[in-house]
């Protein structure tokens, strides 16, 4: 009882010291810190298993009788692309929740980590398509693309022509306006062209009138890399973009959290939106 009486004058102090947001806040960034470590941990292991290009398997043929399917095979094939010194392995459990629910057509484009130039990375990624619609006889694609991923497909769809061939992009975790974190980095030319005020964001920020895709960008309040945070979110006014906010969840966890594969599931599946709903369909995810 007597410590409990010595106790109490300090409650107030206490409280005021750390008030029960900044607590809240504090328990969620140390939850996120461990599944960032959690994950990192499990992605070098994966790692070397994708290093290599993945095989191009020749699609089965489609059974014009089985009506059952033409939901699923109407669906445009899915193109994922990883972020900056990675590679295709970090979408292993994205790409399983995808195909788990009717996407079969889902494919991984490795960019090479010695790439100096975004501009560069987005021919290639706009070679791919090509090759891919070519190879499966559709028009149109969807795309998913992590941290720079994300950043090498908005340059192909805002600059390259990409959006006669791009319906949705996904982006998670991309630096849209340019990230200030680890100054160091400067070393390496890609780094240099996602800080702010980079020429290649500059031509992102140019005019992009009658662009045809539909961007939806995932952002996390606990994104280590995002400097500032919202620097993940789209903000252009000639593109359609809706801006997912995502709570409890770090940067390296952005691909693989199963509420971000749900989140990324709807916006693929959703028609796109248009100016007057898209206010209607702005959310966010919470992670507990």
């Amino acid at each position: 009882m007597k410590v409990t009486k010595a106790v109490l004058p300090f409650l107030p102090l206490c409280q005021r010291l750390l008030p029960s947001r900044l607590a809240g806040l504090s328990v969620a960034l140390l939850k996120a810190t461990a599944l960032e470590i959690a994950i990192l941990a499990g992605h070098l292991l994966l790692y070397p298993s994708g290093i290599t290009q993945e095989r191009r398997a020749a699609l089965p043929p489609q059974d014009s009788s089985d009506t059952s399917r033409l939901p699923t095979e109407a669906r445009p094939p899915v193109v994922l692309l990883h972020g900056f010194i990675d590679n295709r392995s970090v979408f292993l459990l994205l790409r399983r929740s995808l195909a788990q629910h009717g996407r079969h057509r889902i494919e991984s484009l490795n960019y090479s980590p010695l790439t100096c130039d975004i501009r560069s990375a987005a021919e290639l990624l706009g070679r791919h398509i090509e090759e891919i619609c070519a190879r499966t006889g559709a028009e149109r694609v969807d795309v998913v693309g992590h941290s720079l991923g994300g950043l090498i497909a908005r340059y192909y769809v805002q600059r390259l022509g990409g959006d006669l061939r791009v319906r949705t992009l996904v982006t998670l975790g991309t630096p849209h306006s340019g990230t200030r974190v680890a100054p160091l980095a400067n070393a390496h030319p890609i780094v240099r062209q996602m800080r702010p005020g980079s020429a290649v964001l500059e031509e992102l920020a140019r005019p992009a009138p009658g662009c045809r895709t539909h961007f939806v960008s995932f952002w996390s309040d606990l994104d280590h890399i995002m400097d500032p945070l919202e620097t993940a979110c789209i903000d252009h006014p000639d593109l359609l973009a809706q801006n997912v906010r995502v709570s409890g969840v770090g940067h390296l966890a952005l691909p693989v959290h199963p509420a971000v594969a749900a989140g990324v599931r709807r916006a693929l599946d959703d028609e796109p939106a248009t100016p007057e709903t898209e206010a209607a369909r702005a959310g966010g995810l919470t992670v507990a």
